[in-house]
Parts: C-alpha cells; structure tokens; sequence
C-alpha cells in the first residue's frame, strides 16, 4: 500500500484538515523556520550568545524531521505522536530561550507554534482512533 493510500485509509477525526492543505502550510512554515532558526544559529556561531541558545532550535529540527519518516515511513502514529511531543516541547523551550535576546523571532514563530499545536492534537486523535 502507498503512502497517500495507508494515510488516506487511517480514521481521523472530523476537524481534520484535507491532506492537501499541509504542504502549502508547511512550505510558509518553513521559509519561517530558515529565517528566525537561522537567525539564533548565525547569534550562537557569532559568539554574539551562548551557543547552549541553538541547542532547542536544533534539536526542534531534528525532531521535524524525524515526524514524516516515523508517521509515513515506519507507519507508526504511536511514534509520530511521541515525536510531535517533541516538536511542541522544543519549540516552547526555544522560544522562551531566545524572547529576552530576540523577541522578533518567538513573534515570527507564533504561527509555527499554533500549528505545531494543532497537529499534536490532531495526532494523538488519530492515534487513538487507529490503536
């Protein structure tokens, strides 16, 4: 089974945006993430702060990117749910991080944040109606 066909197939609640509306939210999202992410880490490789800044913007990314190989590769809601936790958990320690040094960036990010939220609502919903 594909990709598009095993999502298509999975029970999702009734609020549940259409498939097609995450690649355009996530190509502003990320043009966002470039911007303020890159900021902080052009700040922390400066030496103009502490390097310790970067570390909850890193590890956000890297937990962005492990969500469409766990979800869509492994199959796993289970895994996608426990990573997008971790998405959501970064970002806020990111952004309370950097507010004093750079407010701009947790404003510019206040999109990516009600998203994030939003779709760790959406699945752990789907992994409970797919257990």
């Amino acid at each position: 089974m594909q990709i598009k066909d095993w999502y298509a197939q999975l029970r999702k609640p009734a609020w549940a945006p259409p498939s097609w509306l995450f690649a355009p939210v996530w190509s502003v999202l990320y043009f966002i993430i470039a911007v303020s992410f890159g900021y902080v880490f052009w700040l922390a490789f400066s030496g103009l702060v502490s390097p310790w800044l970067a570390l909850p913007f890193a590890l956000n990314l890297v937990f962005n990117a492990a969500f469409a190989p766990l979800q869509f590769g492994l199959r796993s809601n289970a895994l996608a749910a426990a990573d997008i936790t971790l998405v959501l958990g970064t970002l806020i320690w990111a952004l309370v991080a950097v507010h004093q040094i750079a407010p701009w960036v947790v404003y510019a990010n206040l999109a990516y944040l009600a998203w994030v939220c939003f779709a760790t609502v959406l699945q752990y919903a789907i992994s409970w109606e797919n257990r």
